[in-house]
């Protein structure tokens, strides 16, 4: 039976636009909501890819993990409030945005005023997240996905696909980490507002995890 099941997959969800992603400002704790056109977009998003039948159907999906950031929230309501039964979800800071610290609400070229030589990738936030906090949290969070996708596909328990609606940064640590690659290589990932990226598994195999898909039906920045 467990050659039979579908491989099980992850669909890992950015808000839609904030004022702030539109100008650059880093967005961690601080919460603030979609701009109108965020707000379409992912009611867009919405009717293209979720519902019976869709890439993201929701009877196939095992339960829902949501940022408590507004933008999040919302972004996932826009995504699935219009199907007959939302799915399973919790909110949870598990999957909050990198804490930005000192930086929060700052542009890069602020930041770069106060250290020259500061690399997100590299150094972390002072006052915020470190680099290792940043890789332990999304590690954690990837190990509990893992588990639902080994109940799904050796056992049969629960369901095929677990989603995540998240931020950009936390995105691009998790899509690196997920492939098993340093944090740092997150870099090379562009995440867009209301991107969806899918993760799964090469030759049907879960120790062969893999990105298929990146930023589906996103409208570049």
């Amino acid at each position: 039976m467990a050659d039979e099941r579908p491989m099980p997959r992850l669909f890992l969800i950015r808000h839609g636009q904030t004022e702030w992603s539109i100008n650059g400002r880093h967005t961690g704790r601080t919460d603030i909501p979609l701009t109108a056109q965020g707000e379409q977009e992912a009611a867009e998003q919405a009717k293209i890819l979720v519902g019976e039948g869709k890439l993201i159907d929701p009877k196939n999906i095992c339960t829902v993990m949501v940022s408590p950031r507004i933008r999040a929230h919302r972004t996932f309501h826009l995504l699935f409030d219009h199907v007959p039964e939302v799915p399973h979800h919790v909110s949870t800071e598990e999957v909050r945005e990198w804490d930005y610290g000192d930086y929060e609400g700052l542009l890069s070229s602020e930041i770069k005023q106060k250290n020259p030589t500061w690399n997100i990738w590299k150094d972390g936030c002072p006052g915020g997240e470190s680099t290792e906090d940043m890789c332990q949290r999304v590690d954690n969070v990837i190990a509990k996905v893992r588990e639902h996708h080994r109940a799904w596909k050796e056992e049969g328990k629960g369901c095929r696909d677990v989603v995540i609606v998240a931020h950009g940064h936390f995105n691009r640590v998790f899509i690196s980490r997920w492939i098993n690659f340093p944090l740092c290589l997150g870099t090379h990932f562009n995440v867009e507002p209301a991107g969806i990226a899918i993760l799964g598994y090469n030759h049907r195999n879960l120790a062969e995890p893999a990105l298929n898909a990146l930023n589906l039906y996103a409208k570049p920045i």
